[in-house]
Formats: structure tokens, sequence, C-alpha cells
């Protein structure tokens, strides 16, 4: 069921069943962060292995104490210039956040999404919500109510609808080591404008494929069914693949004389933050077309295009 009605969804959360939230980056599958039950559904239903990490979702950036402890002052610095919106900080836990949560690390994950309606339900519940893309494991993360539906059907009881989230992309992830802050994911919010704000250049962790700090550090995520490839020169790749039907995705417009099933166009005037909305969308959208190949064009390496590029090379994987 997709529905608005904020109330009826906190009912079906208060009764330790698992929802899908709407927020600015992509849909949720979210759940009671005190239900072990809730917490469990929310792993089975994606097939999410239990070492991957979940966020929690805050009303508030005064609420973070609730969940953190010993919190470095530069992270109620980012909270404050940041919150609402698609930042996620790494913390040390308060010591009654469930270990399912956290894949039994030490830390956990949270922010303040930045969207009408989760805030509107965080802040009429009595607890914050646990809360991974609401896709099966590893696939496309969904960016409206009705890719969620698509997905799980009647398995997941409930949709809070919240339209076409408008960022379109997962988070930034943001931890530290010895109180300093250091990137583990890049997401709609860019490495430069954080490096702004802080006035300091922000290390990147590694990447880790067996038990990860964060979550969305897996070497393969975000994947359609479709093989997909990311490529400097979509001519050559072309060129390369010209025996196989082939789909198209584009930064901006090509002038191109190939017959491709479909090709779509992230972003007429080539504006980054346009081509990260419609994302996940367009991979959905060539997802569903009879094609045996997604050649996708490689963004320029700045800014919002440098995390573009790291979806479309996990995707690749």
């Amino acid at each position: 069921m997709i529905t608005n009605d904020i109330e009826l969804t906190k009912i079906f959360l208060d009764n330790e069943f698992i929802i899908g939230l709407p927020t600015e980056t992509v849909y949720g599958l979210a759940g009671n962060i005190n239900s072990d039950k809730a917490i469990k559904s929310i792993f089975e239903l994606k097939k999410r292995p239990l070492f991957n990490p979940l966020i929690v979702h805050v009303k508030s950036k005064n609420a973070i104490s609730t969940v953190a402890q010993s919190i470095p002052d530069t992270a109620y610095q980012l909270a404050e210039a940041f919150w609402p919106g698609p930042m996620t900080l790494i913390l040390p836990k308060k010591s009654g956040i469930s270990d399912l949560i956290t894949a039994g690390k030490p830390t956990v994950a949270v922010r303040v999404p930045n969207h009408e309606k989760a805030l509107q339900l965080l802040d009429i519940l009595d607890y914050p919500l646990a809360a991974p893309s609401a896709n099966p494991f590893s696939s496309i993360s969904p960016t409206s109510a009705e890719h969620v539906h698509q997905y799980f059907g009647k398995s997941l009881p409930l949709i809070l609808q919240g339209g076409q989230c408008a960022k379109g992309i997962e988070s930034t992830i943001i931890g530290f080591q010895n109180n300093q802050p250091l990137v583990y994911r890049l997401g709609t919010l860019s490495v430069d404008e954080i490096e702004s704000y802080l006035g300091i250049k922000l290390p990147q962790s590694t990447n880790a494929t067996d038990s990860p700090e964060a979550p969305g550090m897996l070497s393969k995520h975000y994947s359609p069914k479709t093989p997909l490839i990311l490529t400097n020169s979509i001519e050559e790749a072309i060129e390369k693949y010209a025996n196989k039907k082939i789909g198209l995705l584009t930064f901006g417009p090509h002038d191109l004389t190939y017959p491709c099933p479909i090709h779509l166009v992230l972003s007429e005037n080539e504006n980054l933050e346009e081509a990260a909305a419609r994302l996940y969308a367009a991979l959905h959208q060539l997802d569903e077309v009879d094609i045996d190949l997604i050649i996708a064009e490689k963004m320029p390496e700045i800014g919002l295009g440098c995390t573009i590029n790291d979806r479309l090379m996990r995707a690749s994987k």
C-alpha cells in the first residue's frame, strides 16, 4: 500500500512493521531502532548481509545525543551546517543501540533527512528509524514510491508517498579518526562543499569489502540487472559492442549515428545536480528495456560528477 497517511504509518511502525520511507536522497526501508524484530525484517527483506551497517535517522540535530556519545566538536559543526540534509555522520554509539544496526561495530551512522514527510513522521515518533535504501541488496536504489513497490510488492505492507526524491543519490558519509573527519562514502553533498566549510582537505577512507565501516562501501552496489560498462568514449564503446543491443546513458546530448534502442540523457544542459537527481530513475528505465548492455558515459571528475562516477563504477562490477 502506498499512502500519504502519516498517522497510519506511525501505527505500522509502532507495531514493529517496516515501511517505505521517502527522503531527499533515496527511499529507505525503515523500522523502529528499538525493535530487533523490525531490524531483522529489514535485513531479511533486502537480503542484506548482517555485516553491512544501517543508517539511523533522527528528527533533529539535537537528537544526535540519543544515539551517539563522545561526539567530536567537528561533528556538531557539520550537523549545524548541513542538517537536515544528505550527510551521514559515523559516531561512537550509545550502549543501547542494537548491534544489529551497527553490524557489531562501536559506531553508529546517523543523519537528519531533509524531506518534509520524513521529518513529519520522525517528529511524532518516540524513537529514531533505521533505514537503508529500499531495494534488494546491491540493486539500483529507488527514487520513487513506485520503485519501492515494484521491488517488494505486498511483502512491504506500507510505503509513505513522498514523490520523487529531490537529490536522487545517497547521503555523503563522514567518519572520524582521532577526532579528524574523513570521507567514507561520496554522496549527494559534495566533498568540496564540506571542505570549504571546514577549511581543510578531507582524506577518503579505502573501501572495505568484507566488513565495511559504513553503508555503501561495498565494491559492487547500485547495480541494474543488465550489464553496464562505464566509458570515457561513448563512440569507441559503441564500436566495440556493435554486435549488441545497446542502451545509452550520457551526461548531455550526443549526435550519434548508431541506432540504439534507447538513449537517455541525464541533463540536456549538463548540470551535475540534475544528472545526479535523475541517475537512478534512468537506470531503472534502462533495466526495463530489452537490451544486452548499458553503456554509461563517465561524468566530469568534479563535485557531484565524482559521486555519479562512483555509483556507475560500482554498478559496472
